[in-house]
């Protein structure tokens, strides 16, 4: 997927079982973040990051979907225990994971496993792709992303 390319729909679960489109949100941008696993370190700073931010999100009406392999009931623990409050898509099959082709070699304790890559797409109202962070660091990242899509307005 190159940048200005259509993002192709999808549907996925939400952590209270309803079902999602990204064709639902037309004409809003959209920041669709991948990340490995609910409730880990990396991942609970990353999605409380967005949390804290998520008013200024709400204010540029920009939807934030959070997404990773995690079944809905894990999701929603996820979400109940930090206060999501945007909705966690469970990917459980990782259909879309593996269609944007997120499942990466990575380090773990100098041990080499296969794993969720934390990416990030920005998505335009026109369902466009704006950009990718495929490069995450989850400290500030909600504020990073913020900052680009308000400077690509």
């Amino acid at each position: 997927m190159q940048i200005n390319d259509i993002v192709e729909n999808f549907t996925l679960q939400n952590q209270d079982n309803k079902t999602i489109n990204l064709t639902d949100f037309k004409g809003s941008p959209v920041v669709l973040f991948f990340y490995p696993r609910a409730d880990t370190p990396g991942c609970t700073i990353e999605s409380c990051g967005f949390r804290d931010a998520f008013e200024k999100f709400q204010k540029a009406d920009i939807v934030v979907l959070g997404i990773s392999r995690d079944t809905v009931k894990d999701q929603k623990k996820f979400q109940t225990k930090y206060d999501l409050p945007y909705d966690l898509l469970a990917d459980p099959g990782m259909e879309l994971i593996n269609r944007y082709d997120l499942v990466k070699p990575k380090n773990m304790y100098g041990k080499l496993v296969k794993g969720v890559k934390r990416t990030t797409y920005l998505i335009g109202p026109d369902q466009r792709l704006i950009h990718i962070f495929d490069e995450v660091k989850p400290e500030g990242h909600a504020e990073e992303v913020l900052t680009l899509l308000k400077n690509h307005k």
